[in-house]
């Protein structure tokens, strides 16, 4: 049995289901996938927002239910407004990292000598943990550490400063550790883009007389332009979901809660208070706002497809 043009008629049915199919497979590879995400994620994020709703009440016994009620206490607490503050004291990490991420892949894209080492060097302390960092460095900083020893022995001993003991420095201390770790991976990422730049660029501007700073503003600040906004809301990122470590091995949110985040806020109800409701509330406001960032990441790599994904 034929159709009009002589086709088989089995075929054409055939042809619906075989683009059906071949859409389908993939979909199909990555269930499995889908699936686990789903457990991992989504299930937890789902009963997290359940919990908020619930009162604020024990570990084991969250059972009635009372709005916005844990929302209430959360935004209501002195405590948590300053963990807020905090966190976003911490953004001032995001240009300093920005910009020194910036003039250091520029030297280290000139192969000054010895180049390849100080590339390692500056990128060796992102590849260790954090709570490596955080014990080597409260050890280094505190009142008698190798930093105000070292002042002391080089005669500007006025310098010296209970770093982490004292609530005017502890959070400026901890912004500058979160810096030094950090660098390198803006480092590595910003050379990484300056390598695939067309060296000509750089010729033709010092044929035309440019100096190094002229060159950095004309010519490489440009180049990265794109994986500057994408390391810009990946650090953002951090400063906001990924600096408990600090906190928790360096200062427990002291002194006098000057170092308090948001994230160790929500340890300190959920765990240390058993204020369960009022943690989750905490939490799901801090998962809105990563998201938010997150969303925002993923069309900057959509727009920006250059740019290195991380």
């Amino acid at each position: 049995m034929t159709g009009p043009a002589g086709t088989s008629s089995w075929g054409a049915r055939a042809y619906v289901p075989a683009r059906l199919t071949a859409a389908a497979k993939p979909w199909a590879f990555l269930a499995p996938l889908l699936l686990f995400v789903a457990a991992i994620f989504v299930y937890p994020v789902a009963e997290l927002l359940e919990v908020s709703f619930q009162e604020a009440g024990t570990l084991f016994d969250p059972t009635r239910w009372v709005g916005l009620d844990n929302y209430r206490l959360a935004i209501d607490d002195p405590l948590f407004r300053r963990a807020l503050l905090n966190n976003v004291t911490l953004f001032i990490c995001v240009p300093v990292l920005i910009v020194l991420s910036a003039i250091l892949s520029a030297l280290l894209l000139d192969q000054v000598r010895l180049w390849k080492l100080y590339r390692t060097l500056i990128f060796l302390p992102y590849v260790i943990s954090i709570p490596v960092v955080g014990v080597v460095m409260s050890r280094v900083l505190q009142l008698d550490g190798i930093v105000n020893t070292g002042l002391r022995n080089a005669h500007v001993g006025f310098l010296a400063q209970d770093w982490l003991g004292s609530s005017q420095f502890a959070l400026w201390t901890l912004m500058a550790v979160i810096i030094w770790k950090e660098l390198g991976f803006g480092v590595v990422l910003f050379l990484a883009r300056l390598l695939s730049v067309d060296a000509h660029l750089y010729e033709a501007g010092r044929v035309d007389g440019a100096g190094w700073w002229r060159l950095l503003w004309h010519v490489t600040i440009p180049q990265l332009r794109p994986v500057m906004v994408l390391y810009g809301i990946v650090e953002s990122i951090t400063m906001l979901s990924w600096v408990f470590a600090y906190v928790y091995v360096m200062t427990a949110g002291g002194p006098e809660n000057s170092t308090v985040v948001s994230e160790y806020y929500i340890y300190q109800q959920v765990f240390q208070s058993n204020v369960l409701g009022v943690g989750a509330a905490a939490a799901v406001i801090l998962v809105s706002v990563v998201s938010v960032l997150l969303v925002i990441r993923f069309a900057v790599e959509r727009r920006w497809g250059d740019a290195s994904a991380v």
